[in-house]
């Protein structure tokens, strides 16, 4: 939790450059507000002020020097439209820090991660907190490193302490986006006959 200038609190991922530097901050913009058929009830809402801006930065080192990052966090996962407005604004890395619950997790964890990056050709990197925790939460762990085409390249198969590294280039990225060009052919459409308001497919991050 990060406190903000106006007093509220906020669900913050920060990237740091090697100096130790911010180089950006991203604020979590979807609140965890669900109750689970376990018992289990969220209301993340209750204590943090959610964000509004979706977050893009280039970042260097490492040999990947020119590859560009798009933020998220946890429940975001759930949230396409999010990893594809950053992606149209050029990241070909996605990051998701993540404390999924145990339930949600075996169910869904995997599934999404390998979908945003399908649906984005990008690579997703998903550091996840696991295990039983000091107020009784239990989370699931499994954090992953998946590549633009879908592909697990590393993974702690389990919820306790690890490292993971897998090589990423952006070269891959662009490959994958030639293959099969739907950030390209996406279009802007509305929906007849539904009760919500008709919304515009795609978004513009900043």
């Amino acid at each position: 939790a990060i406190l903000r200038a106006d007093g509220k609190l906020a669900n913050r991922a920060l990237l740091f450059g090697p100096d130790g530097a911010t180089i950006a901050t991203y604020d979590k913009i979807h609140m965890f507000d669900v109750d689970l058929d376990n018992g289990e009830s969220w209301r993340e809402s209750s204590a943090y002020e959610p964000g509004t801006e979706a977050v893009v930065t280039e970042i260097s080192g490492a040999g990947i020097d020119g590859a560009r990052l798009g933020f998220a966090v946890c429940y975001d996962l759930r949230f396409p439209q999010l990893f594809r407005a950053e992606a149209l604004a050029g990241a070909d890395l996605l990051s998701v820090p993540a404390a999924f619950t145990r339930q949600t997790g075996e169910a869904h964890w995997h599934v999404l991660l390998r979908a945003r990056a399908i649906e984005n050709g990008a690579y997703v990197v998903a550091a996840a907190q696991g295990g039983l925790h000091e107020d009784g939460r239990e989370t699931y762990g499994h954090s992953l490193i998946v590549d633009p085409w879908g592909r697990i390249v590393a993974e702690a198969a389990h919820d306790e302490p690890a490292v993971i590294i897998a090589e990423v280039d952006p070269a891959h990225s662009v490959a994958a986006r030639k293959k099969i060009p739907n950030l390209k052919n996406a279009r802007d459409f509305a929906v007849n006959g539904g009760q919500a308001e008709a919304l515009p497919l795609r978004g513009a991050a900043s």
